[in-house]
């Protein structure tokens, strides 16, 4: 068992939860303010608000969950938890902006008329919150793709926020009551932009696939330029969340420098670590043996750069 270090600190959930209360309040006065004017924009922003307080919420949940140590069940322990609530927070958002454009679109060609300074006055209420969020969000959103997905509900809800103001003073200058609409199918355009952004990242993370700033190739030869290294081969290099990596490999030396081996598996966990922040490395140490009394080993599809040399059966 390996005890982590963890980002997240229970200081850092009060923040989370003002913003939580606070969007779930905000989110009732938008609905009240939008039935009342008759603003789809001010009602799409609040729904989208509902959206912030549950991501929040989600996140706030995942970042206690991630902070369990680990256990005979959950030897990495519960940090993924957090790139789980990432993946709902993601699908959700996308929903809703789905959902918007629909909405948006039958308005466009029935529109309705608006209320507009009932409009500005409760979206530049909005506005303020939305900010208030965001600031609180943004530092723990540097460290954490949970956090991030929530800091991107908050940012988009400002811009949203500002559109409708800017829809409601058209309403109040000029009668346009189909700028309503079109704000509100721009807000929804960028809801999905950002979904569209980081879900691959978030699913990248839990199909375990290779961290994107890391070549197998390269970690291949850089194991193999260690001394006493013949060959490195079945590689495999993945996430266990986004802090920490992991890797397993074959590696391959020669058998006069067997009574040397533990010392050439900490050489090459040190160089992994400290040149590729490669926290969890298992090495499966071989002897090599000549060609000419072996037979290639075929491979399961990982990485066979040099494929290691068995005895001939």
């Amino acid at each position: 068992m390996h005890e982590h270090k963890h980002l997240s600190t229970p200081s850092d959930d009060t923040h989370i939860s003002i913003a939580v209360a606070v969007n779930v309040l905000l989110t009732f006065a938008q609905v009240t303010g939008g039935v009342i004017s008759g603003s789809l924009s001010l009602i799409a922003d609040a729904l989208h608000n509902l959206g912030d307080a549950a991501t929040l919420g989600i996140a706030l949940f995942a970042r206690k969950i991630g902070r369990r140590p680990p256990n005979h069940l959950k030897t990495f322990g519960y940090k993924r938890a957090e790139v789980i609530a990432a993946l709902i927070n993601l699908t959700a958002l996308m929903i809703i902006g789905i959902y918007l454009i629909y909405v948006a679109v039958w308005r466009l060609f029935q529109p309705q008329e608006i209320a507009g300074w009932i409009v500005v006055i409760v979206a530049g209420i909005a506005l303020v919150v939305d900010t208030v969020t965001a600031i609180l969000t943004y530092r723990l959103s540097r460290q954490s793709l949970n956090i991030r997905a929530a800091f991107l509900h908050n940012i988009s809800d400002a811009l949203a926020s500002i559109g409708v103001i800017i829809a409601g003073s058209l309403i109040l200058l000029f009668q346009w009551y189909w700028i309503d609409a079109l704000i509100t199918l721009l807000i929804a355009g960028y809801v999905l932009y950002q979904g569209y952004v980081l879900l691959p990242q978030t699913i990248h993370i839990l199909m375990e696939g290779t961290p994107e700033h890391i070549s197998v190739d390269k970690i291949a030869r850089s194991m193999e330029s260690i001394g006493n290294v013949e060959s490195v081969h079945h590689l495999h290099i993945w996430q266990l969340d986004e802090h920490r990596n992991a890797l397993e490999a074959h590696v391959v030396i020669r058998e006069n420098d067997l009574a040397d081996m533990e010392v050439i598996k900490q050489r090459i966990k040190k160089h992994l670590h400290d040149e590729y922040q490669i926290e969890h490395s298992t090495l499966e140490m071989e002897i090599g043996l000549s060609r000419s009394t072996v037979c290639e080993d075929g491979g399961s599809g990982a990485l066979h750069e040099h494929p290691p040399h068995r005895p001939c059966l």
